[in-house]
């Protein structure tokens, strides 16, 4: 083999071996390499600074709550990075505060007047949860007012500015127990009701019975309402004035009482909504939230939203840590008067910083509660009626699917053949306007997509309102296994 020597001080050798083509395999190696080091650059930088959760409803896996895994491999390897990031705020210090407000909203007296104050509180390490009611006429400093009723902050913030209520009720609640409040949610008089309603009621245990002859009714007048102590299922409208009760007897007629009563509500509300996968489906829950926009205030993007949901799946419901600030013996409260003369509850000690201490300290020292709120009644599925049509070859297979969703509760009202088969792909078609929640119930029961408008050649019955195409990629459920 010949040995080429090289002079290093000619030029004309130096610039042959300058324009020499390099070696094109190794060119690409490189040039891939720095490739997938700037996309994983970029997906780390981009999950330390900028990163947040999907908050398109559609984005979410029913089931799972979690983000779907998108195509394609860049997408992909993206989401891998980034959905390994993404925290709650305050779930870093193990400490994540939620305000909790309810009003009476427009159309009541003194519609932005908070009746219900609960800072709700959990701690993701060990999965325990506090609720602290807070009596509406604890005294605070409400800035630009001096010193008021603590439920006043959210009318003086709606007063101010449109919008602003829930801001100015958080800061508040923030500057009297020194401590962070991470998100807030406030709902008035028609959305706990809805929502109530829309879960198919709430099953409560009513401690004791009481009527009270004073609850507010229209036109400024009273109605009458009683509770008979047991297991009750209640709907939208008997809960809410379950919860806003404060006349009635046997010990039921005061705030604290109320407040009481209110955790238990918002306590088998999330029961219900834990116990039946249906009704927590990030689609049907957007649609919620759509439907009753003007009743809801909060701060929580739907991302959020997911995040608690998910988070909650993994709290100890069973032993649930309440407090009541009250003037009881024991209580942290008395009674007092502000500075214009009008009646307060203000601390025993003249400051806040038992209080204080308490809440921060509530997972530590405050006995807990066991849960009892009752099992819960499932959601009845609205009777719509619902053809199933087989598009495949398989025998029998809209009959078995028949069955199988009589059986949850859904009304089949004809099974058949498509005209055409086989059918590559399985889907829900809702004929009618109101078939949207069977429809999201039916795909959370099958798992295949909803879609609106029926494919060229499908025809259905004239009276179907829902109509359920079985193609080749359904997978049909085995009862013996």
């Amino acid at each position: 083999m010949e040995r080429r020597q090289i002079n290093f001080l000619s030029t004309e050798t130096h610039q042959e071996e300058l324009t020499k083509s390099p070696n094109p395999r190794r060119t690409i190696f490189w040039v891939f390499l720095i490739f997938i080091i700037l996309i994983i650059g970029g997906c780390v930088t981009k999950s330390i600074t900028e990163y947040s959760a999907p908050n398109d409803p559609a984005a979410y896996d029913p089931n799972t709550l979690e983000p779907k895994e998108p195509q394609g491999f860049f997408k992909k390897m993206t989401h891998y990075v980034l959905s390994k990031t993404y925290q709650l705020e305050g779930e870093k210090n193990d400490r994540i505060n939620v305000l909790l407000l309810g009003m009476g909203g427009v159309g009541h007296d003194g519609p932005f007047l908070t009746d219900t104050i609960i800072i709700a509180s959990l701690r993701p390490s060990t999965g325990q949860i506090a609720m602290i009611s807070i009596p509406r006429d604890l005294g605070a400093e409400i800035p630009g007012h001096g010193w008021y009723k603590i439920n006043h902050a959210s009318a003086f913030g709606e007063a101010k500015k449109r919008g602003n209520g829930s801001e100015l009720a958080k800061e508040v609640i923030e500057d009297t127990f020194d401590i962070d409040i991470h998100y807030y949610t406030r709902v008035d008089f028609t959305a706990f009701s809805e929502i109530i309603d829309e879960v198919g009621g709430v099953t409560v245990n009513v401690d004791r019975s009481f009527t009270d002859e004073m609850f507010p009714a229209d036109n400024h007048e009273f109605q009458t309402v009683s509770f008979e102590k047991g297991t009750k299922i209640m709907d939208g409208i008997t809960a809410l004035q379950y919860a806003r009760s404060r006349h009635g007897g046997g010990g039921e007629g005061s705030d604290f009482a109320r407040a009481k009563r209110q955790q238990k509500i918002i306590l088998a509300l999330k029961e219900k909504l834990l116990s039946f996968s249906t009704l927590i489906n990030p689609l049907k829950i957007n649609n919620i939230i759509k439907t009753l926009d003007t009743h809801i205030d909060t701060d929580l993007e739907f991302s959020d939203l997911m995040s608690f949901l998910r988070l909650t799946k993994e709290l100890d419901t069973d032993n649930i840590i309440t407090v009541v600030l009250d003037d009881s013996p024991n209580g942290f409260l008395k009674n007092g008067y502000s500075p214009d003369g009008a009646f307060i509850l203000e601390p025993k000690t003249g400051n806040f910083d038992d209080i204080t201490l308490m809440i921060e300290n509530v997972f530590e020292e405050v006995a807990s509660e066991t849960n009892d709120t009752p099992d819960q009644v499932a959601p009845t599925i609205q009777q719509l009626n619902i053809e199933i049509k087989n598009g495949t070859w398989v025998v029998g297979m809209a009959a078995r699917f028949r069955k199988n969703l009589q059986e949850k509760g859904f009304y089949i009202s004809s099974v058949g053949n498509t005209e055409e088969r086989p059918k590559p792909q399985s889907a829900i078609y809702k004929i009618s306007p109101n078939g949207s929640i069977v429809a999201l119930a039916l795909q959370q029961e099958l798992g295949i997509p909803i879609k609106e408008n029926l494919p060229i050649g499908v025809l259905a019955s004239t009276s179907t309102e829902i109509l359920i195409i079985l193609g080749d990629d359904i997978e049909e459920k085995n009862d013996n296994s």
